[in-house]
């Protein structure tokens, strides 16, 4: 609904956060491929695609796994709520919220994927989080490529260690 995205969206940028809406799931993953959130709010009955079936695609990619993801969404019954979690939602609210709770779950959930990314790369002018999927060069963020991203990762946890091309294939390809 696009009165409660844009309340939605307001409220967390005048929280402090980077906060963006999409009208529909096409424009969500044309915007995934270009950043990666730190967390996502995701409804069910959405035109194109329903939110259960986005939820899915998420936790299949690996770009996408361990995004924290809470559901904000009008199906609140019992069923639903499970159905969401078990699909691999992180946190499930039914609308109406209360925008105040809606701040705090989302606080506490980059808390809590923050604790799990706290391993960090400095090297000079660059930053990188693999937990948050961050990267930053001079503090502005970096887009890369899934394969890009892999590789600079790779290569920083193994920091003055030479890999060969058949080691960067296995781990970042998948070629055995």
């Amino acid at each position: 609904d696009e009165s409660i995205r844009e309340l939605v969206v307001y409220t967390l940028k005048s929280q402090g956060m980077d906060a963006k809406g999409f009208e529909r799931p096409s424009l969500f993953w044309k915007e995934l491929e270009k950043e990666v959130p730190a967390l996502i709010l995701l409804d069910i009955m959405l035109p194109e695609e329903d939110g259960i079936s986005i939820l899915r695609k998420l936790r299949t990619r690996p770009d996408t796994r361990k995004i924290p993801v809470i559901m904000l969404t009008a199906k609140g019954t019992e069923y639903d709520v499970v159905m969401g979690l078990d699909s691999g939602a992180d946190d499930y609210i039914p609308k109406p919220f209360r925008m105040m709770e809606l701040i705090s779950r989302i606080k506490a959930r980059l808390r809590r994927a923050e604790d799990k990314g706290a391993e960090e790369y400095h090297l000079e002018n660059l930053y990188l989080c693999p937990g948050r999927h961050i990267v930053t060069v001079d503090q502005e963020p970096v887009n890369l490529t899934l394969k890009e991203y892999e590789m600079l990762v790779l290569l920083l946890k193994n920091s003055g260690m030479v890999l060969s091309r058949t080691q960067l294939l296995n781990q970042i390809w998948g070629y055995e």
